[in-house]
């Protein structure tokens, strides 16, 4: 059985790490294991749990900062910050039940780590945008803080935007500090419904081009969904003006009012459309948003049974597929060549995910500079050896 460490504060987490270091011992690093199929398996010789890392530490609604621990649900930030009317503006996923497991069990450092966000990307960021600091142990067993006590030898880098993405391969963050923001007033979604794939990301391009500050753009089926958010006034000003300007796509309008629109836009950050079945592979695909359409072409000609949708105005593609024996790996890195991007598998069985690379292969000089981060980080390869590939 594998030993599990259960820090309880950043001195044990410290302690833990230089145990591992000492012995030798390769350390899965975890917050409460929501997103733990996500990546390529792991053979480590030890668990390092952080789920007792749990807890606010300081929320300044005023200054918009919260700071937590870094094994502190996801959901539990979210219900504190909803009692000031405030909220993480980058719309955290939540993949647990996408991932075979149930909702509400992810952290935010897990969401941070995997530098992942939902639809309000287009407007607010990505997570890495909102990681205003944090603290832990590097692979030498040496704690540091961001913007404080920073190694000597990563100055240079900005570590937020290095940490995040790392999925736990660089470092064991026990602290960090998110940026908040207030929570719009009004939520309304104009709703075009008819429109073929390449129609429906042309009018959420021209959307997302015009002044009426849309929050999201999503295409589902035949329905295609454009988010705006604000105080009453504006809202209802931006969607006559939006409503005018897409009239000649010919498609059918209609309107999803606040309590409907918070509804169908959870459901697309939670990627709850595909509602994954057992055989499926599911995959993240990242392009051009006016390439979109010509990507899906391809794959369906190699895989028609394929389901998918659009966000990101038509720049994030998830499809879901017959996982066979490589998920489908080089159709859907295939489809990409023509336009670029990147594909990542995010759901598929552990024997799947141990043949094909989880995520997309970096050309060489990317791959080099990756593998001079993580010496600088962790020399020894400690952190979740293998995760990435």
């Amino acid at each position: 059985m594998t030993a599990s460490l259960r820090p309880r504060d950043a001195a044990e987490v410290r302690e833990a790490v230089d145990w591992a270091l000492g012995s030798g011992t390769t350390l899965d690093v975890r917050g409460r294991s929501s997103k733990i199929a996500l990546g390529a398996p792991m053979a480590c010789g030890a668990i390092l749990d952080l789920s007792g890392l749990d807890g606010v530490l300081e929320y300044a609604p005023e200054e918009l900062v919260v700071t937590l621990r870094a094994g502190t649900k996801l959901a539990d930030v979210e219900a504190l910050l909803a009692q000031r009317n405030q909220m993480l503006a980058f719309e955290p996923p939540d993949l647990g039940p996408l991932l075979g497991g149930v909702a509400g069990e992810g952290t935010l450092a897990g969401v941070v780590m995997g530098n992942l966000a939902g639809p309000r990307r287009l407007s607010a960021g990505a997570a890495r945008d909102h990681l205003l600091g944090f603290s832990g142990v590097n692979g030498r067993a040496e704690a540091f803080k961001s913007g404080g006590k920073v190694m000597k030898n990563v100055t240079g880098y900005d570590l937020s935007k290095v940490m995040a993405g790392s999925w736990g391969t660089l470092a064991v963050l026990d602290e960090l500090s998110v940026k908040v923001l207030p929570a719009p007033d009004c939520t309304a979604t104009l709703i075009l419904d008819g429109l073929d794939d390449a129609a429906a990301v042309a009018a959420m391009c021209r959307a997302m081009g015009s002044p009426h500050e849309v929050s999201g753009a999503a295409h589902v089926g035949a329905r295609t969904a454009i988010r705006l958010e604000g105080v009453v006034p504006s809202v209802a000003a931006r969607l006559a003006g939006l409503r005018e300007l897409l009239s000649a796509t010919g498609a059918r309008l209609a309107i999803l009012e606040t309590l409907e629109s918070r509804a169908f836009w959870r459901d697309i950050r939670d990627v709850r459309p595909l509602e994954a079945r057992p055989g499926d592979a599911v995959w993240r695909v990242s392009c051009p948003p006016t390439e979109g359409p010509a990507v899906v072409a391809r794959v369906r000609a190699g895989a028609p049974v394929a389901r998918w949708f659009y966000d990101w105005s038509g720049g994030l593609v998830w499809l879901a597929l017959p996982e066979g024996d490589d998920a489908q790996a080089a159709l859907v890195r295939g489809a990409l060549a023509a336009s670029g991007g990147h594909a990542t598998l995010v759901r598929a069985t552990e024997a799947v995910r141990a043949r094909v690379p989880v995520f997309h292969p970096q050309p060489p000089a990317l791959a080099n500079l990756a593998r001079r981060v993580k010496e600088s980080f962790d020399p020894t390869g400690l952190f979740n050896p293998g995760r990435m590939g």
